[in-house]
């Protein structure tokens, strides 16, 4: 608790908020954290990587790889904050997580029906497959499980 009193003190245009999950909420300029996860060293990990996504200025993504893109970058950041507090993120921890974005990406990619992986349309944002020319939609939510719906068949 007392890099979390730190952070406080260091970044006082951040308003930290006890919460049920770690996440960053560039609307109200919070960072959500789990008070009960933060003796853990993951914990402390993911307090830094939502810090990161702070400092980094992070608001909202619009594709997939954006999210991605930006989780590697929070981690990035979140390297060099912890650092300043004398603590090491190990890279395994870091690659672990991103696994799971990638993981995520990969699943919603595949083509519902030649199992190829598709690429997004940056304008309307459902997928299609270069292989068998299909068309898809996921949801918007990143954290529901992932749904594909056919939009269009061969």
């Amino acid at each position: 608790m007392e890099l979390l009193e730190n952070l406080k003190t260091d970044y006082p245009d951040i308003k930290f908020v006890d919460g049920s999950k770690f996440v960053w909420s560039p609307a109200k300029n919070e960072l959500i954290y789990c008070s009960e996860q933060l003796a853990q060293t993951t914990g402390t990990y993911s307090l830094l990587h939502e810090l990161g996504h702070a400092l980094s200025d992070h608001q909202n993504f619009h594709t997939d790889t954006e999210l991605i893109e930006i989780e590697r970058e929070a981690w990035e950041r979140a390297i060099v904050i912890a650092k300043h507090y004398g603590i090491e993120i190990p890279n395994d921890h870091i690659e672990d997580c991103l696994d799971t974005y990638r993981d995520w990406l990969l699943s919603r990619a595949t083509c519902p029906d030649c199992r190829l992986v598709g690429i997004q349309s940056s304008r309307s944002l459902n997928y299609h497959c270069i292989n068998c020319s299909n068309k898809w939609s996921v949801p918007d939510e990143q954290t529901c499980a992932t749904r594909r719906r056919l939009l269009k068949t061969n």
